[in-house]
């Protein structure tokens, strides 16, 4: 009943507080994910400035990229495919992630500042995982456009 009310709204031309449409649940996503991943990653590259570089690091690093890459790769799609089912035209922007990952990602995030600030890892491990997983946040967000590019929707 609430959702049939919605979609009266919004063919009046009235969208609630705080609602995006599907496909700009996609930006906001990528947004944000471009954003962490640069941060992320640039905490590792300071750190790589701060060590003396052996050739097996950046061996590391992209051995890092890839294991969070494919993961945050199929978390972009998996998603995706949640914004695209909703069935209401619009949703508040929160929405671009669902509870589990809001909760995932403030878990990543406090363990990592904890990580950093704590000085129990020594910077060349901040430097290679930094590194890695800054690039695959970044990919994942990358991914979002993509996603965002392609997606059509009669509704929108």
């Amino acid at each position: 009943m609430e959702t049939e009310k919605i979609v009266k709204t919004h063919k009046k031309g009235v969208v609630p507080v705080f609602h995006v449409k599907k496909r700009t649940l996609l930006a906001i996503a990528g947004c944000v994910w471009i954003l962490a991943g640069f941060n992320v990653a640039r905490l590792g590259i300071i750190s790589y400035r701060c060590i003396s570089i052996h050739w097996y690091h950046p061996l590391l690093s992209a051995l890092v990229f890839l294991m969070f890459g494919m993961m945050f790769f199929k978390m972009s799609f998996k998603h995706t495919r949640r914004i695209h089912g909703f069935l209401e035209p619009t949703k508040p922007f929160w929405h671009f992630f669902d509870l589990k990952a809001y909760c995932i990602m403030a878990f990543m995030m406090g363990g990592g500042i904890w990580l950093r600030c704590s000085g129990l890892v020594p910077d060349v491990f901040i430097a290679v995982f930094y590194t890695g997983l800054g690039l695959a946040l970044t990919l994942a967000g990358v991914v979002f456009w993509v996603m965002f590019g392609k997606y059509h929707s009669y509704s929108d």
